[in-house]
């Protein structure tokens, strides 16, 4: 366990056993339910975590508190990876109470029908503090970062912000809960796969986050920020003002049998010989979607490389659109190489889906390849990557 300050320790736990978040993220690393214990006259919980690690947390809290009794559980979201241990708090402390918003007390009978909760509830809405003795809460609410019960709260004497799911990451910490080593990627990665979609509620937060004198933040996933806190709220803010990080281009590529392959990396030839400021690759037939989604967002510029496949789009691809439009990818300059031996359709259903994408910039020419690359392709390909990058 670890000192967050000298009255507020964290009794998160990891889950290095968890091959998909979500059941569809890969966390190779494993991913960290975080917790926190503030000592004071009302000994206060922040959150819980995930039933699958709720024995190893209850033995964490059991060793921090040392026989006290907690008065209160703030929940400041109820998705299952936090909530899930709530059952067994209120089990074992009966005086115990939840703290939340309205929605975040409706929601609890949904998940935990066998429990009471009559009298064991305190409802908490904007602006609203709770005295713990020497630490005070505020109550933020943060609805649909990334669901409607969402809260954060503000500890006013030692100006701590519990940030729920903001400014989370995947991968396990092993008790090192201030390694940032990996912190922007993994952080891109959870923010374009979990909030992504969300950019306007999380730039109302980060608006009432602004009024707040913050000097640590306290995220439910991965690390504790306590140092350039303005590096990590300027990453939030470009990112759910879905702006680029980079002016280069990611070509994300489907390919069944090469032919396409091989196209996509002439491409990035091209482009690196007119000077593009950065060219990353994705093959979409083995690479992890949520990376190749973050990266997506990272660029400025995309180049959609696909195969036809049963009348349609290989499927590979199908479902990264797929994931990009449910996730709000937008404001991008996209280009189309398409792919197909007798009858080329890629193309059309890809610029379909990029059709219903806000601020879509689909450039022309898009190029048809039939089978494989060939000497008669090379002038459209030059123009595609002029304009692409024009």
């Amino acid at each position: 366990m670890m000192n967050i300050t000298e009255s507020i320790r964290y009794v998160g736990v990891d889950d290095t056993d968890l091959c998909l978040f979500e059941s569809q993220y890969a966390v190779p690393e494993g991913v960290t339910y975080n917790s926190y214990v503030i000592e004071d006259d009302k000994v206060t919980i922040m959150d819980a975590v995930d039933r699958r690690k709720c024995t190893a947390w209850l033995a964490r809290l059991d060793e921090i508190l040392a026989g006290r009794v907690p008065c209160y559980l703030v929940v400041q979201h109820m998705e299952p990876d936090h909530g899930g241990s709530i059952a067994a708090v209120m089990e074992r402390w009966p005086q115990l109470q939840l703290v939340a918003s309205a929605k975040a007390v409706q929601m609890l009978p949904q998940f935990f029908n066998q429990i009471d909760f009559t009298g064991r509830t305190v409802v908490v809405k904007e602006g609203d503090t709770l005295s713990l003795g020497r630490h005070t809460l505020q109550f933020v609410m943060a609805p649909m970062v990334h669901w409607p019960e969402v809260m954060v709260t503000y500890e006013q004497t030692e100006r701590v912000l519990f940030s729920a799911d903001a400014f989370g990451t995947f991968g396990a910490l092993y008790d090192n809960i201030t390694d940032l080593r990996a912190w922007p990627d993994e952080a891109r990665r959870y923010y374009y796969n979990i909030c992504g979609k969300y950019g306007q509620p999380v730039q109302q937060l980060l608006r009432k986050a602004s009024t707040l004198d913050v000097a640590t933040i306290c995220p439910l996933h991965g690390p504790v920020l306590t140092e350039n806190l303005n590096r990590y709220i300027g990453l939030y803010d470009k990112w759910s003002r879905y702006e680029a990080e980079s002016e280069g281009v990611l070509i994300a590529y489907a390919s069944i049998h090469g032919g396409t392959a091989t196209v996509a990396h002439r491409m990035a030839e091209l482009l690196r010989q007119r000077g593009a400021a950065e060219v990353a690759m994705v093959d979409l037939c083995r690479a992890d979607m949520s990376a190749a989604l973050s990266e997506t967002f990272r660029m400025k510029r995309l180049l959609l490389a696909a195969s036809s496949y049963d009348g349609g789009l290989f499927t590979p691809m199908y479902d990264f659109l797929h994931r990009m439009q449910i996730k709000g990818y937008r404001s991008r300059r996209v280009g189309i190489i398409e792919n197909g031996s007798w009858a080329p359709c890629a193309g059309r259903i890809m610029k379909e889906m990029l059709s219903e994408m806000k601020g879509i910039d689909l450039v022309e020419p898009m190029v048809t390849i039939r089978s494989t690359m060939k000497p008669s392709d090379a002038s459209a390909m030059e123009a595609l990557a002029e304009v692409l990058l024009g």
